[in-house]
C-alpha cells in the first residue's frame, strides 16, 4: 500500500511475537531499537492478552519492521493480520448525576458529580472543562474527575476502541470534609462515564482514506469495479489525454493489497496515491455497501 499521509495516529497495528521463547529479550531490545529510530512506529504490550502490538503508518511500514526483524536481527517471528484503528465516539448530549458513598476499611469514601457530556463537533480531542459554582468541587479533585474520565475513553463501550470527539463539563457537585478525597472523585467520574455511557448514542468510527488513482482508458472499468467492491466511493473522473484520474473515498479496512490488486488490473500501469480523510460511522446493516460521503470526524 502506498504510504498514507495525514493520520493523527497509527493507522494499522499487527500483533507479533518471537517464535522462540530463547529470543524475547533479543525481541524487546530490537523493538526498542526500532522506536528509537522511527518516530512513526510505537510498540504497546497487552496485559491481558500478553500480545506485543506494533502499530504504523500502513501495510508497506510495518512489512519493513517485520524484514528487519528477520534479517537484520536475526529473529523469527510470528505475525498476525493488521487491525484497523477503529475508534468510538458519542452521537447525543446528556447530563449524568452520580454520587460515590461506601465505607472502606473502616474509612468513609464520598465524591459527587454532575457531568455533561456532549459530541466535541469535528474536534477529535477530548475536552474537559468545570463550571462547578462555589467551591462545590475544589480544583485539584475536578483534575482526578478529568483523571478519571480519560481512564474511561481508552477503551469504549461499543467495541472497546478508544473514543474520540467528546466534551465533558463538570456542573456540579459535592464534597464532604472528612469522607471526600482525590481518589473518590476519580471513582465518580469513571463511574459517572459508565453510568451514561448507555444513552449517550455511542457508535463505532473507521479511518477512511482517499485515494487517487491513475490509469489508462481501458482499464477505468475494472479499477473502478474494484474500488466499489472495497465499499469505495466514487467522487470524481476525469479524463486527460490516454490517462484517467479517479478520486474515491475508500474504507482502511477494505484496502489491504490494493495497490498490487489495481497494479494487476492495469498490468501494472496504474498510479496510486493514499492520504488519511477523516473517521465515519462504520455502516449499518453489514451489508451496506456504500460508506457515508460526509466525514464525521476529520
Amino acid at each position: 500500500m502506498t504510504k498514507i499521509s495525514g493520520a493523527p495516529w497509527s493507522l494499522l497495528q499487527i500483533a507479533i511475537e518471537p517464535k522462540s521463547k530463547a529470543d524475547q529479550e533479543k525481541f524487546r531490545i530490537a523493538l526498542a531499537k526500532l522506536t528509537d529510530e522511527d518516530p512513526d512506529f510505537r510498540v504497546t504490550w497487552d496485559e491481558e492478552s500478553g500480545q506485543t502490538i506494533i502499530a504504523g503508518r500502513d501495510e508497506d511500514h510495518l512489512g519493513i519492521i517485520v524484514d528487519r526483524l528477520r534479517d537484520e536481527f536475526e529473529i523469527g517471528v510470528n505475525v498476525g493480520a493488521p487491525q484497523v484503528a477503529y475508534r468510538e465516539t458519542i452521537t447525543r448530549a446528556r447530563e449524568q448525576d452520580y454520587t460515590h458513598k461506601r465505607i472502606f476499611a473502616g474509612q468513609g469514601q464520598f465524591a459527587r458529580v454532575k457531568i455533561a457530556f456532549e459530541p466535541n463537533g469535528q474536534n477529535v480531542d477530548f475536552v474537559f472543562m468545570s463550571k462547578a459554582a462555589g467551591g462545590a468541587v475544589p480544583a485539584e479533585y475536578a483534575a482526578r474527575v478529568e483523571t478519571g474520565l480519560r481512564t474511561m475513553l481508552r477503551a469504549g463501550p461499543f467495541a472497546g476502541f478508544p473514543m474520540i470527539g467528546i466534551r465533558a463539563t463538570l456542573m456540579d457537585g459535592a464534597y464532604h470534609d472528612t469522607d471526600s478525597s482525590a481518589s473518590a472523585f476519580e471513582i465518580a467520574g469513571r463511574a459517572c462515564f459508565k453510568e451514561a455511557a448507555p444513552k449517550l448514542g455511542v457508535q463505532l468510527l473507521e479511518p477512511i482514506m482517499k485515494v487517487e488513482v491513475v490509469t489508462p482508458q481501458d482499464c477505468v472499468r475494472d479499477i473502478v469495479s474494484d474500488l466499489k467492491n472495497r465499499r469505495g466511493k466514487i467522487e470524481s473522473q476525469k479524463t486527460s489525454g490516454m490517462e484517467v484520474f479517479v478520486d474515491a473515498l475508500v474504507p482502511l479496512a477494505t484496502m489491504f493489497k490494493l495497490e498490487d490488486a489495481l497494479r494487476s488490473r492495469s498490468k501494472g500501469q496504474v498510479r496510486l496515491t493514499v492520504s488519511y480523510a477523516g473517521y465515519v460511522p462504520v455502516p449499518l446493516p453489514p451489508d451496506d455497501r456504500d460508506p457515508p460521503a460526509a466525514m464525521a470526524l476529520a
